[in-house]
């Protein structure tokens, strides 16, 4: 595989849906907290780290992946300690734990 150009599968246009979803999700909610709108900035720039050919990232995809992983799941544990529990936040941590999942499963398939 060339390191600019990543190849999309099933798993990463997964992984794509998910990140926009989320984000877009986090968007919906900016107000009246600014850290939501970082929330979805995050997503939006790890997405893009991950998955846009930029040079610098050549070979650090792994990285990158584990950086939306990581990144992914402080979001979700943070909900869990202090996050509001109405329906589109269940809603939102369905597609976080989906979209861990299917990071992990990237993950190997990469790495095979």
């Amino acid at each position: 595989m060339n390191q600019t150009k990543v190849q999309l599968g099933p798993l990463q246009a997964g992984v794509i849906i998910l990140t926009l979803a989320t984000a877009i999700i986090h968007f919906s909610l900016l107000f009246p907290d600014v850290l939501f709108i970082l929330n979805g900035l995050g997503y939006l720039a790890l997405l893009a780290a991950l998955f846009l050919p930029i040079s610098q990232l050549a070979g650090r995809r792994g990285l990158v992946r584990w950086a939306l992983l990581g990144y992914t799941a402080l979001t979700v544990v943070l909900w869990v300690i202090m996050g509001e529990r109405g329906a589109l936040a269940y809603v939102d941590k369905v597609i976080e734990v989906v979209l861990l999942v299917l990071l992990w499963l990237d993950g190997r398939q990469a790495s095979q």
